[in-house]
């Protein structure tokens, strides 16, 4: 039998293993590094590992996206272990018991997060199906699977342009637009984003793709000498404030102008904000003095250039939820152009370019941020999502995309939101019961409706009654998947609560009566009277629709009919 490693994919293999073992540094011990060895050379003699339908090794692939995720991402450890492990514990040339007893339930767990995401995708496609509700709880276990496989994904996207199935590298590129672009924005990892938007983009409308790469190429000489006229007076300045830096300009991705063409309805030559610079302090890891260097560069920026006060972005006072920090404006530049400066010190930009990663690293330093909150509410959408798959991931994309806004209560204390979130969703944000119970609200003052839209800066004040109750048509009003999510649960739990008191109702009047219940006899009865089940049944009782009493007498008359 042939072996299913080709020579050169022997070579590749041990290639990347020592290129891994130089990235994990300290973080995989010398003898974690001689057990990986050992079962590297016992998959590449294997045959009971499968190729995908891009033709692609298995393992190899596995080596290739733990690098991604050393060097990328900035996971190390368990992590790098349980990538490099997890095809072959699949191909069962180990098996998940061994792993556990070799490396450690750390290792194990993340072997079982990735075999469980994939053993999902191999059911059918993410975007298709229920599977999606299953793929994205799996994901919302373990923070880690979710890197590893927007890791993964990379890796696939990278690999399959040479390859000739057009049908499935569509599917993967279209997935990769929709669920996985938008969960490494959402965890902070823009530059894998941007990557993963790009290649979509050339996989899905090629035309359109290299039209907008042809004319960067065409322009980039132009740019390159403009961006140099605009940072040379800043980078004098900047000196000559005693600041350490560094500067460079930033073509904007292909799929980022695309997107502007699309939405501003005009022609590449109709995109003024082609590029960015980027300004990044090496100032001491230190919250004050950072915020204090990034503002004297802004006063730098703006003294020399016109500022946009319209677009002045400020993520220092109030970080995004993924932990992105900097502070962004624009500002006319010579020819009468707009020129985007983003202003961030060196550990706010690995926070930016590897996200979460890089966030845990620098913990200490910055406090929550809001990601574990983002993944329960996603877990709890799922969880009570009724079956509408679709409907759930376009909410959720949404979610991930949207901008947001800051409220604060009368207490001073600050709430995020999504951008177009309303009173009422305030009201559930704080808690369940608050927005069951809520009627309005005062907002700077003035009272307001529930349906109310809530903008930064606003101070909200919940008003609530105790003889309020949730509404059907509060599900128009909301905007937000986590107050969604509650409303239909409180629905869900007053309508059984509706239906247990009317059958009570009905119970204690056939004791009062002294009629014996039937079970056969009441569901006929219920059909006569043109239900389509119980339920419809208990809710007209409820409603006050039907007579009790009355019930009774046409339930003797079943009897006797019967």
């Amino acid at each position: 039998m042939d072996d299913f490693f080709t020579s050169e994919e022997k070579k590749e293999l041990f290639s990347l293993y020592r290129h891994l073992l130089q990235s994990a540094g300290d973080s995989i011990s010398w003898k974690d590094c001689l057990k990986l060895k050992r079962h590297l050379i016992k998959a590449a003699q294997c045959n009971g590992l499968q190729r995908n339908n891009f033709g692609m090794n298995p393992v190899i692939r596995d080596l290739q996206t733990a690098v991604i995720v050393a060097e990328e991402i900035g996971m190390k450890g368990s992590c790098l272990i349980g990538i490099m492990l997890h095809e072959i514990v699949k191909g069962h040339v180990l098996s998940i018991d061994e792993v556990n007893a070799e490396y450690g339930d750390d290792v194990a767990s993340i072997i079982k997060g990735l075999v469980k995401t994939n053993e999902l995708y191999a059911k059918s496609p993410a975007i298709e199906s229920e599977n999606f509700r299953n793929l994205l709880l799996s994901f919302a276990e373990d923070m880690r699977v979710i890197l590893i496989m927007i890791a993964d994904r990379v890796n696939v996207m990278r690999k399959i342009k040479d390859t000739g199935n057009e049908e499935d590298r569509l599917k993967v590129a279209n997935e990769a637009a929709y669920l996985y672009a938008p969960l490494a924005h959402k965890l902070g990892l823009y530059k894998l984003k941007s990557e993963l938007e790009d290649l979509s983009l050339k996989y899905t409308q090629k035309e359109t793709y290299y039209f907008i790469k042809d004319k960067l190429n065409e322009t980039k000489a132009s740019r390159d000498k403009y961006i140099a006229a605009f940072i040379e007076p800043i980078q004098r300045k900047v000196s000559e404030a005693g600041l350490k830096f560094d500067i460079k300009g930033r073509t904007k991705s292909i799929h980022s102008i695309w997107n502007k063409i699309q939405k501003q309805k005009t022609s590449f030559e109709g995109i003024y904000d082609l590029f960015a610079i980027r300004i990044i302090l090496d100032s001491e890891p230190d919250p004050a003095k950072e915020k204090q260097e990034c503002w004297q560069v802004y006063s730098i920026v703006t003294d020399m250039y016109q500022p946009n006060p319209k677009r002045l972005r400020d993520w220092l006072s109030i970080p995004k939820s993924n932990g992105y920090e900097s502070l962004h404006i624009t500002v006319m530049g010579p020819e009468g152009k707009w020129v985007e400066v983003q202003i961030r010190t060196r550990r706010m930009d690995e926070i930016a370019e590897r996200g979460l990663a890089a966030h845990w690293r620098y913990k200490g330093i910055k406090g929550e941020t809001g990601l574990d909150e983002w993944l329960t509410s996603v877990r709890e959408a799922l969880e009570n999502a009724d079956n509408d798959s679709l409907k759930v991931m376009d909410q959720f994309k949404m979610d991930l995309y949207e901008d947001e806004v800051f409220v604060f209560t009368p207490k001073g204390d600050l709430f995020k939101l999504a951008k177009g979130a309303t009173v009422l969703d305030f009201a559930f944000h704080i808690h369940s019961k608050l927005g069951c119970k809520c009627i309005g609200a005062k907002v700077n003052g003035k009272n307001v409706q529930l349906k109310q839209k809530l903008n930064s800066g606003d101070q909200v004040e919940i008003m609530t009654s105790n003889t309020q109750t949730p509404k059907q048509d509060w599900l128009n009003i909301v905007t937000t998947s986590k107050a969604r999510t509650k409303i239909r649960q409180a629905l869900k739990e007053m309508v059984a609560r509706q239906h247990a008191f009317a059958k009570e109702t009905l119970e204690r009047k056939f004791k009062n009566r002294k009629l014996e219940y039937d079970e056969a006899t009441m569901m006929r009865l219920i059909k006569r009277l043109g239900f389509k089940n119980v339920t419809e049944f208990y809710q007209r009782i409820a409603d006050g629709g039907l007579d009790v009493n009355e019930i009774l007498d046409k339930y003797v008359e079943q009897q006797k009919r019967d």
